[in-house]
């Protein structure tokens, strides 16, 4: 073990640190408090031995920042003193020490000490190792070895939030084993196990990229997802895990569209996650995987989930509506119009999701506009962003007054309005 012995004393430290040396162990010396945090700023160690009355930092301090600052991670720190009263020893235990050595340390006492701390630090390691194995097993399935259900819906959540942050599009997928009822029935369910165990590791070997979550996602299905995979990585992907799967050459002679076992395969991929869901995305893969299926099996469908949710933007300023249309572009369908009146009209008969609206347009009352859109029940819920070139505070109070949504001032900053939209597209 690295055994970082904390003493002032040239003396002892020559001494203990010899006798640490002769227990078979490597020590790592430092001569104050302050040196003692800076090696453990960088340097692993196993164990500590702390002098407790030292000049500048005593050991007490010291190890209590040692303690912050390692947290959960567990250092065994024996204490060294010339102090044998009660109040000592508790209050030594009651900043993070774990045992206590009285001066003169005897070479004895000091052995027999460190292969007590050493048996629990071989304790904790295997507790840390069981702890790290089930965690695995908990996470698996225990047919294919992929990922269970319950762990892809946590880590796809996780890619989820990262693709929303990066705005890079996702694609899902789900495939099928063909017809593998009539293998169970023809070969058996130990056959069928390790058909399914033979899919598991083809799907693995498609889909080897770090950020790929692949799991098993019921029965004979199972269900991926890519990040920042648009839909030609999709479509290539798809293909050649049916492919590859074909390829196989299992056995099935109780399929009616080949003589050997196939999957259908089905993927959606959304440009970005504005307007659209985690849920709704598998939702969509999955109807990818029934069209492929009435097909006729053995085949692969990947398709594009184009944005539902629509943006309406009342500006007469090509520049910014030529801004938002290149931010928004994948995330909402865009309507634009320059005129209070289309935009009043356009509302009531569309319903778009969200209302972008410069307050100021020529010959336009952007008050009387917003009052006529909250005073409608065809067009009152429809959230309204205001943009305007005017002061902030000029914009915050025209906002507070009519009740709008959200504002922004010119020039925009796309990436604060894709936020705000989707933020509103969420509710």
């Amino acid at each position: 073990m690295k055994i970082l012995l904390v003493e002032d004393s040239p003396t002892l430290r020559h001494a203990t640190s010899t006798y640490i040396r002769n227990a078979g162990h490597d020590p790592v010396l430092a001569k104050s408090g302050e040196e003692a945090l800076q090696i453990v700023d960088r340097t692993p160690v196993d164990m500590i031995i702390m002098d407790v009355e030292m000049p500048g930092l005593d050991g007490f301090e010291t190890t209590r920042l040692i303690r912050e600052w390692l947290g959960e991670h567990w250092v065994p720190i024996i204490f060294v003193t010339g102090l044998a009263e009660d109040n000592n020893l508790r209050e030594g235990i009651d900043v993070g020490g774990d045992d206590y050595l009285i001066k003169p340390v005897s070479q004895v006492i000091l052995s027999a000490k460190i292969r007590a701390m050493e048996r629990i630090i071989n304790m904790r390691n295997e507790l840390n190792r069981l702890n790290e194995e089930l965690v695995r097993l908990s996470q698996k399935d225990s047919l294919t070895g992929l990922f269970n259900r319950r762990t892809f819906e946590e880590k796809s959540h996780e890619n989820w939030r990262l693709a929303t942050r990066s705005q890079e599009p996702v694609t899902m997928i789900l495939l099928d084993i063909d017809y593998f009822k009539n293998y169970n029935d023809e070969y058996g369910h130990q056959a069928g196990d390790h058909c399914i165990r033979l899919v598991a590791t083809a799907l693995r070997r498609c889909l080897n990229r770090p950020g790929d979550v692949v799991a098993r996602y019921g029965g004979e299905e199972f269900i991926a997802m890519l990040p920042n995979t648009p839909l030609e990585g999709a479509r290539h992907v798809a293909e050649h895990i049916r492919k590859t799967i074909e390829a196989l050459h299992i056995k099935h002679r109780a399929s009616p569209v080949s003589d050997r076992v196939t999957v259908s395969v089905g993927a959606t991929t959304t440009s970005y996650t504005t307007g659209i869901d985690l849920s709704k995305l598998i939702s969509l893969a999955d109807n990818a995987l029934y069209q492929a299926k009435n097909d006729g099996r053995n085949k692969a469908i990947a398709q594009l989930h184009s944005p539902q949710a629509s943006v309406l933007v009342v500006d007469d300023d090509a520049t910014s509506i030529a801004v938002v249309s290149k931010a928004l572009q994948g995330h909402c369908a865009l309507i634009s119009t320059q005129s209070g009146e289309e935009c009043l009209r356009i509302a009531s008969e569309t319903k778009p999701d969200v209302i972008l609206l410069d307050v100021y347009l020529p010959g336009v009352n952007g008050y009387e506009i917003c009052r006529s859109l909250k005073d409608s029940d065809e067009t009152a819920d429809i959230p309204v962003i205001l943009i305007s070139v005017c002061d902030k505070e000029e914009l915050l109070a025209f906002a507070k007054q009519v009740h709008a949504n959200a504002c922004f001032q010119k020039p925009l900053d796309k990436h604060k309005l894709i936020a705000q939209i989707r933020n509103i597209l969420k509710t």
